[in-house]
């Protein structure tokens, strides 16, 4: 009998506590966040690759901001490092130099790339309304600010690679990317990478439509654009499911003063506070919200901003 009502007692304790949880907390869906980093010395390797994962995850929401010390910062620093590199030569195929304005008004540009040589084959369309061009390794996206152009948001179609970051502060004319994200289905040829089929671009919602070559889609639109954070809003059309990331995380670290991204924090479902780790010693979590970035300056890519996943939404199908 006393098993019973102890059994009891446990189910009304718990039922108690999830009736206190705020009802923004209850809809928060918690990933799982994996750390598949592994260690280096070169500056230029991508060595940071952390994964969340999600069977029912369908939005969720990346967000970066200037790192907390980019008032302080007097000599930005971007010129790559090489030092203690030592990496394979990677395949290259040949494709003939290209810049093209895709989409231009006064505020807003598109704008694709394509390199003389590239890791990878293969051709993605991009269309913007009825025009559609391919061919491009890298797409740039450009806002007029202050009465100059500052380019804030880029995708490699070729892998879909994605990097991001808000409108310069005051205190300095430009800043530098960091960290790379993908968002999709992840899988591996040598590398993490999106497989994409095709691009479309709607300039009005500023909304990035994605196929996949595996099937399935997702947009991603720039929701909040500002001199302190870009936010993105991301819809997958269906889950991508349990066996592969939904998102990932692509960085570089070699120590704590020559790095993209140095630490970790993350925030379990219905905690009040954050856990924090080095990015390297952190293995893995179920979280509802992760966070990476520096504390102190860094010699490499000073200014990069620092990233923010969450708002994590499930498929209730």
């Amino acid at each position: 009998m006393r098993d019973a009502t102890d059994a009891i007692l446990a189910v009304l304790v718990m039922f108690i506590l999830w009736a206190g949880i705020p009802a923004s907390a209850k809809a928060e869906a918690p990933v799982e966040i994996v750390n598949a980093s592994t260690p280096t010395r070169c500056a230029e390797e991508d060595n940071v690759y952390i994964k969340l994962q999600g069977e029912r995850v369908r939005r969720f929401r990346i967000e970066a901001r200037h790192p907390a010390y980019v008032g302080t910062i007097v000599a930005d620093r971007w010129d790559p490092d090489f030092t203690n590199c030592n990496m394979p030569a990677a395949a290259a195929y040949p494709f003939e130099r290209r810049r093209l304005t895709i989409y231009e008004t006064e505020d807003w540009q598109l704008v694709g790339l394509t390199y003389p040589s590239f890791w990878r084959p293969n051709s993605v369309p991009v269309q913007v309304g009825t025009r559609v061009e391919t061919g491009f390794h890298l797409l740039q996206l450009w806002t007029r600010f202050q009465e100059r152009a500052e380019e804030v948001l880029v995708l490699y179609p070729t892998d879909g690679y994605w990097r991001a970051r808000p409108l310069a502060p005051q205190n300095l004319r430009a800043t530098a990317y960091g960290s790379s994200f993908l968002v999709g289905p992840v899988e591996e040829q040598g590398r993490p990478l999106v497989d994409l089929k095709d691009v479309a671009f709607d300039p009005s919602s500023r909304t990035f439509s994605l196929n996949f070559a595996r099937g399935g889609s997702a947009t991603l639109r720039l929701d909040t654009l500002d001199q302190e954070r870009i936010a993105l809003e991301i819809t997958l059309e269906r889950p991508v499911g349990h066996d592969r990331p939904f998102a990932a995380l692509r960085s570089m670290h070699v120590n704590e003063t020559n790095n993209d991204v140095a630490r970790v924090a993350w925030r379990a479902q219905a905690s009040p506070s954050w856990q924090e780790a080095d990015v390297m010693s952190f293995q893995r979590a179920r979280a509802v919200e992760l966070w990476s970035g520096r504390r102190v300056p860094s010699r490499h890519n000073t200014s990069a901003p620092d990233f923010t996943f969450r708002d994590f939404r499930e498929d209730k199908r």
